[in-house]
């Protein structure tokens, strides 16, 4: 059965805009109320509210407060998704930190490795180990940054993940036997969780939408979608809609070439096997 979740057509700014009006109208003011609190003019503030204006982040603060919403930041969030920007230090960090904790959905393609939040721990380290700038004394450290990423599946109401990845990483020998038997039968352990869906694409597919990169789709509480794509150590988090539609358009088009999930984990269990130390 498709996954039929339609994003929210809104651009981040337009999401901006329609929550500025609608806690402004609630709480009874006026737009030139509201321009008074941010200095602004009457128009600003009607520009903002149709989406034509992207607020500076004093301004987001602001709202913030005058809506009594300063502990969960909402204003501020919402610049955030709007303002996210490719490369660059940190941008990983506003997504683990800003943006997977919220989500209530995940949907990943993986050409080339298990998705990090489905790793265990010795498969990460190896990866991190790996990679030409590790640095011995700060793998552990990221080995476990990643770990605690798995909080959000043991939470109330865990998101729903979707994630898609190449058949082929089940057989690519990252830190040997043993690593990878041990990686394969966590996969198989929290596919049996109810909001996990795992599903394999065939290695000699000829869908190319997918080859030049991996890349997140997280749908958060207010409907907005951010993407994440990683590319060759760098990414880019954005909730712009073009980008946003094109990930998508990408998404689906690879996933209507996936096994079912059934097939998906038989596989699985018959990689796992195969890896087994004792055989």
């Amino acid at each position: 059965m498709r996954d039929e979740m339609p994003y929210a057509p809104e651009t981040p700014r337009e999401r901006f805009g329609n929550e500025l009006r609608r806690l402004r109208e609630t709480a009874g003011l006026s737009q030139n109320a509201v321009a008074v609190r941010l200095q602004v003019t009457q128009t600003h503030v009607s520009r903002l509210e149709m989406g034509k204006r992207t607020p500076q982040l004093s301004q987001a603060e602001t709202l913030d407060q005058l809506f009594g919403l300063t502990d969960n930041r909402y204003f501020v969030g919402l610049r955030e998704r709007m303002t996210a920007r490719p490369g660059g230090p940190g941008w990983f960090m506003r997504w683990v930190e800003a943006i997977e904790p919220e989500a209530l959905i995940l949907r990943s393609w993986d050409p080339l490795l298990i998705p990090g939040l489905l790793q265990t721990e010795a498969y990460a380290h190896c990866i991190f180990a790996g990679a030409p700038d590790a640095i011995p004394d700060e793998i552990d450290d990221r080995v476990q940054a990643r770990i605690r990423r798995r909080m959000i599946l043991d939470r109330e109401r865990p998101p729903a993940i979707w994630a898609l990845m190449d058949e082929w990483v089940l057989r690519r020998p990252i830190g040997g036997v043993s690593v990878m038997w041990e990686q394969l039968d966590y996969l198989l352990q929290i596919s049996q969780r109810h909001n996990v869906n795992i599903q394999l694409v065939p290695g000699d597919n000829p869908c190319t939408a997918g080859l030049s990169s991996g890349f997140v789709l997280a749908q958060l509480p207010d409907a907005t979608v951010v993407v994440s794509v990683e590319s060759a150590g760098r990414g880019e988090i954005s909730a712009e809609h073009d980008l946003v539609t094109r990930i998508w358009g990408a998404y689906d088009k690879i996933r209507s070439e996936a096994f079912p999930v059934g097939t998906s984990l038989k596989m699985i269990k018959d990689a796992r096997d195969q890896w087994n130390p004792a055989c």
